[in-house]
């Protein structure tokens, strides 16, 4: 019973053979069924056969499909995301912002004038001059007064930050006059 902890699948040797042999070693009774099936063996003894394929090893014919603007869409949808409106199915019509993505996308790349690196951002500068706002995942709109706000923060804290590395500048230059002064000083009294 303790070999059976494991798999309760048997590969090897049939219920008969493994019962008579467990019979013998005397661990088990006799069960009722075991002279029967003695008396009357079956015309082909029930053993675990690993089951082969009919017609050698299946290859799948199929060769995964991908069209050209699939990249195009998965970055579009990496980078902006699905969206804030759900598709309009009901519309038969209806194309949804990265369909009109991804044609502006192709237009832009038939006419051949913007390189391969930039396309993807020119497309969208492209959607947001034909009025389409295009918002990346984890971001807020950005409205044109938050813009003028964070152009206005940058500008005070250049200030901020020049008059800071003058102030350093100012005190670097004062501690290398006063470091020759030292020297003299020292060479003078080698004492102190």
């Amino acid at each position: 019973a303790a070999a059976m902890a494991g798999s309760r699948m048997q590969k090897t040797g049939s219920v008969f053979s493994r019962t008579r042999n467990l019979l013998r070693i005397g661990v088990i009774e006799k069960p009722l069924w075991f002279d029967v099936y003695a008396a009357f063996p079956p015309l082909r003894e029930p053993l675990y056969r690993v089951p082969r394929p009919r017609y050698g090893k299946v290859t799948d014919v199929v060769p995964p499909i991908f069209y050209r603007e699939d990249e195009v869409r998965a970055k579009f949808y990496k980078i902006y995301g699905s969206g804030p409106k759900p598709f309009d199915l009901s519309q038969p019509k209806y194309k949804s912002i990265c369909q009109r993505f991804v044609e502006k996308y192709n237009e832009l790349k038939e006419e051949g004038k913007i390189e391969e690196e930039n396309l993807f951002e020119e497309t969208g500068k492209a959607l947001l001059a034909s009025g389409i706002i295009l918002q990346r995942r984890g971001t807020d709109k950005v409205t044109q007064q938050d813009h003028q706000d964070a152009e206005a923060r940058d500008s005070v804290l250049h200030l901020q930050l020049q008059t800071v590395l003058e102030e350093l500048q100012e005190k670097k230059e004062s501690q290398e006059e006063q470091t020759p002064e030292l020297k003299e000083t020292q060479k003078e009294n080698p004492s102190s």
